[in-house]
């Protein structure tokens, strides 16, 4: 849908140059990620990113003031992929363990799908950028998890922030571990929903199945 000179976006019509601007900014960004996927992250340049894209070095600090910039929307990118796969199938219907069993498994289904960007990225994120620090998917976990304890699907009482740190942790330790061994070291899909299912059954056997 247009409106005037532009799309139509929450109810404001996005512009010609605004337009441009987007355009530009998605090409310097898939132009990076080229770069660091063959020739690695350190080895790459703001300038040379802005040769292979063929424009001005300061265009790219335009959009990008610093390298580490492509990490981070790369991880912002990702997490609103699956965030839109999940809505399109209203995954926001499901208990909570399905729920977050689904965003898991899109997650490592990019992952697995884009082995050798993952590789670079993931690894380049965790020693150069704000990886392990970046509360963004940990808080999205939490809220999964929140909307389940508010249902009743949750043990009431459960701190649901430190349940999606945990959650997030888990997951980004998994994809590290996976991702610095040349072939993969385990079947990521099945190690994320084994850590899954350990932290929402828990480790303590009932009573009842002791002496089983």
């Amino acid at each position: 849908m247009k409106t005037g000179d532009g799309a139509a976006e929450g109810g404001r019509a996005v512009g010609r140059q605004e337009r441009r601007r987007r355009k530009l900014h998605d090409e310097l960004y898939e132009t990076a990620i080229r770069l660091f996927v063959v020739q690695g992250y350190e080895a790459t340049t703001m300038e040379q990113i802005a040769e292979s894209a063929d424009v001005a070095r300061a265009t790219v600090f335009n959009h990008f003031a610093q390298k580490v910039g492509f990490l981070e929307e790369w991880g912002v990118r990702r997490r609103a992929r699956v965030a839109e796969i999940l809505g399109a199938e209203h995954a926001e219907d499901l208990p909570v363990g399905d729920r977050l069993r689904r965003y898991l498994k899109e997650m490592s289904d990019l992952n697995v799908a884009s082995r050798a960007e993952t590789t670079v990225l993931m690894d380049a994120s965790a020693r150069y950028g704000n990886l392990l620090h970046d509360p963004s998917l940990e808080r999205e976990l939490g809220r999964i998890v929140d909307e389940g304890r508010r249902r009743g699907e949750i043990r009431a009482g459960s701190d649901c922030d430190q349940v999606g740190q945990l959650l997030a942790a888990c997951y980004f330790s998994t994809i590290l571990r996976w991702v610095r061994e040349e072939p993969p070291p385990f079947d990521l899909h099945q190690r994320i929903a084994g850590a899954l299912d350990i932290i929402l059954l828990g480790l303590l056997a009932d009573r009842g199945d002791a002496g089983a």
